[in-house]
């Protein structure tokens, strides 16, 4: 299709033909060109000339306006939500009246760069800006992606570690049945769920001697088994609220910011500053293969997807195979 062959303010666009005038807002047709809906539709537009036009203006906080406002946000995971309106406001505090239209690959690496100290900083952001100039690409803003490509920074992040059993038991002692602290590490480390899963949970879930979750990460729904230590936990735990976990008013859930704090409490006190909230889901699928547990049994408790139990268990996987190679060493040694 040539531009010739389109009608005055008529444009092809990647995704789609638009009206682009000036002074008026941007406009993609719903009706394939050529047929009467789609010339119905163009006198439709065109009528409006005598109408007050509200212009849109083309930076970056309009198209973060758009985004929030579009279905692509809305699918986001609430704590998502959270996270990505953190980088949204970083965008707008740096660049809220440029062009997103004029934003080239080297642009994109600058800002990347700038935020090189903060590596993780860097890289959460290029996903978000990612994600948002693509929705960009979809208003007809702008024909590609500079974004797209664009390699994150390489850290050297140490791997996460379940909680050793002696560590364990020393945050035990120092929590006793009744806390809070208390029953969230047991909730971790007892059902095996995410922190936020944890932190949603309500009396209610109890059914049939297990909790029924559903997953918000994944959406997946488990039935997991109560062990005996969570049940103590449970037994010993105010009934205030109908969640389990709540703030120290008892009138809400307790928020990950006051539970990741008052769990890093703990861990100062007691030198377990390697060790943190996510740790206890590693202790959960751990304990799950030195008890003999396949992967499939594994995913059952924890709801994750092969590649992730063989991630969160390859370590403790690899002595338990080790030991056993070398027990088959000796004997064979002991028999020749």
């Amino acid at each position: 299709m040539a531009k010739r062959e389109l009608p005055k303010h008529v444009y092809k666009q990647r995704n789609g033909i638009y009206f682009q005038r000036r002074g008026w807002p941007s406009q993609k047709f719903k009706n394939e060109f050529g047929t009467p809906e789609f010339w119905q539709e163009y006198a439709d537009i065109l009528a409006c000339k005598d109408k007050p036009q509200r212009v849109i203006h083309r930076n970056f906080a309009a198209l973060v306006s758009a985004y929030r406002k579009s279905p692509r946000y809305a699918r986001l995971k609430p704590r998502t939500a959270l996270d990505y309106d953190k980088y949204l406001d970083f965008f707008l505090s740096i660049m809220s009246e440029a062009n997103p239209a004029s934003m080239m690959r080297k642009d994109v690496i600058r800002l990347r760069d700038a935020n090189a100290a903060k590596p993780y900083f860097a890289n959460y952001s290029l996903r978000v800006l990612r994600v948002l100039m693509e929705h960009c690409v979809d208003l007809g803003w702008r024909e590609t992606n500079p974004v797209r490509g664009v390699p994150e920074l390489k850290t050297e992040r140490a791997g996460r570690e379940p909680w050793p059993r002696e560590l364990l038991e020393v945050y035990r002692s120092t929590c006793k049945l009744g806390t809070r602290e208390r029953l969230v590490m047991e909730l971790c480390v007892g059902t095996g769920q995410r922190i936020g899963d944890v932190l949603e949970m309500r009396w209610s879930d109890i059914q049939g001697g297990g909790f029924v979750i559903k997953q918000n990460k994944t959406s997946k729904e488990l039935w997991v088994p109560i062990l005996p230590e969570l049940q103590s936990a449970l037994d010993a735990a105010s009934r205030h609220s109908v969640y389990l976990l709540t703030n120290e008013r008892g009138t809400n859930r307790w928020s990950y910011r006051g539970a990741s704090q008052a769990v890093r409490n703990v861990r100062v006190k007691i030198g377990a500053l390697g060790y943190d909230i996510h740790s206890w889901r590693y202790n959960a699928a751990c304990e799950l293969v030195e008890a003999g547990c396949g992967d499939d049994l594994v995913a059952a408790v924890t709801g994750q997807s092969p590649a992730m139990v063989l991630h969160y268990t390859k370590k403790v996987r690899q002595k338990i195979r080790a030991t056993q190679a070398q027990q088959m060493r000796t004997e064979q040694k002991q028999n020749v």
